[in-house]
């Protein structure tokens, strides 16, 4: 069958429109790719580059090293040093016999409360009652012979003025006159003697106070030469007590300073007493001093014998004072890591002093101004830069005024 010539060149040209749509295809998918492919180029660029600064800057960061800092300060509040001690009377005494025979009677037994001068015992002495007759028959006698010394010397006074007797004669009648007046005043001091003597066989209180211990009874055998101590006394209030202060604290007790006394039985309750004297000096063995305090107790409800916990308040320390976290230990000694204006690292040596238990005195090495590293690491060397941290916000600044913070 023969072919139309007209419908040759429309298909001909048919396929010439397929054929450039087709090329103007490929040439649209061959620039997207390739739009693509630079676009995924220059992401990938974009991500190393922001992979490489991120880098820098973490390794920037990682190579500096930041400290937190603190400055010395002084003490705002001093320390309350607490120390044991035992209650004791003010008075305390132990009473024995000045007389030697029985016990006749007591009148007072432990707790009884008496005052100065009242009968606590009486002792039977008839050998001192027998020794007190003797006595007072020999001043009697003594006297008998001083009058008949006097009347004699009397008569040969009258006698030498008549010539009658030799001046020796006299002078013998009156040195006889000196001796029977010699004889009756012994006579008279001895009986003195005895009727005091005799005084002791009532034992009376010293002062006023309580009887701690009574050790006789009646019928008991006094022997006043052995110092056998027959009831034992003391005054209740005020109490005295005696503790024994460190040296490194003995300066700062002054007398008059105030105490406060505890006793673990009595919770809740605290004495107020006062530094009576001190010692003003140090025991070489112990290296403290004794410190008396005197303490008040007018309704008797401390016992004396009782221990106690005294606490003294200390003024403030006029010497700085830093945390313990800001020391290094090393083998040259105690070091604080100061940080200067330009972030140089210098280990200052420091002379410690006492620990007030968070924070530590020193007593040399510091001036106040500097900038301390605070918890600073074993490797940190003279002449390291560091940057010092912005402080972190503490709990403990919003704090109402009286209330303890938390270690």
């Amino acid at each position: 069958m023969a072919i139309h010539p007209l419908e040759t060149d429309d298909t001909g040209h048919h396929d010439l429109l397929q054929r450039q749509q087709m090329v103007r295809r490929t040439r649209s998918i061959i620039v997207v790719v390739a739009v693509l492919l630079l676009i995924g180029a220059a992401r990938t660029l974009y991500q190393r580059h922001a992979n490489g600064s991120a880098l820098e800057k973490v390794a920037a960061e990682q190579s500096t090293q930041y400290v937190l800092t603190t400055t010395p300060t002084l003490p705002q509040k001093g320390q309350t040093l607490t120390l044991p001690g035992t209650l004791q009377g003010y008075v305390q005494a132990s009473i024995a016999a000045r007389v030697s025979g029985y016990l006749k009677r007591w009148t007072h037994d432990i707790g009884s409360r008496v005052k100065q001068g009242e009968l606590l015992a009486e002792i039977e002495t008839p050998e001192i009652d027998q020794q007190l007759a003797q006595a007072i028959a020999a001043r009697e006698q003594a006297a008998a012979s001083l009058a008949l010394a006097r009347s004699t010397a009397q008569r040969w006074e009258a006698l030498r003025q008549k010539d009658v007797v030799a001046q020796q004669d006299l002078e013998e009648r009156r040195n006889a006159v000196a001796t029977a007046t010699a004889n009756l005043a012994a006579a008279e001091a001895n009986v003195q003697r005895l009727r005091q003597m005799e005084g002791f066989k009532r034992v009376l209180a010293p002062f006023a106070g309580v009887v701690t211990r009574r050790n006789v009874d009646v019928g008991d055998l006094i022997d006043a030469g052995a110092g056998r101590v027959l009831f034992t006394m003391a005054q209740t209030d005020p109490l005295r007590i005696y503790v024994n202060v460190p040296q490194s604290y003995a300066s700062r007790i002054q007398p008059g300073q105030p105490v406060i006394v505890t006793q673990a039985e009595l919770q809740g309750k605290k004495f107020e007493g006062k530094v009576a004297r001190t010692a003003g000096a140090i025991d070489i063995a112990t290296r403290q001093m004794q410190v008396e305090i005197a303490l008040p107790n007018p309704d008797g409800s401390l016992l004396p014998g009782a221990y106690v916990q005294v606490e003294v308040p200390l003024p403030p320390s006029k010497m700085l004072s830093v945390p313990e976290n800001a020391l290094l230990f090393r083998a040259e000694g105690t070091r604080v890591a100061i940080v200067d204006a330009h972030g140089k690292v210098h280990l200052q040596p420091v002379t410690l002093g006492r620990n007030y238990g968070g924070s530590i005195e020193v007593l040399s090495g510091l001036q106040g101004n500097e900038q301390l590293v605070l918890n600073p690491s074993d490797a940190l060397a003279e002449g390291d830069t560091v940057t010092i941290a912005p402080p972190k916000a503490d709990a403990s600044q919003g704090a109402k005024p009286g209330q303890k913070e938390s270690a």
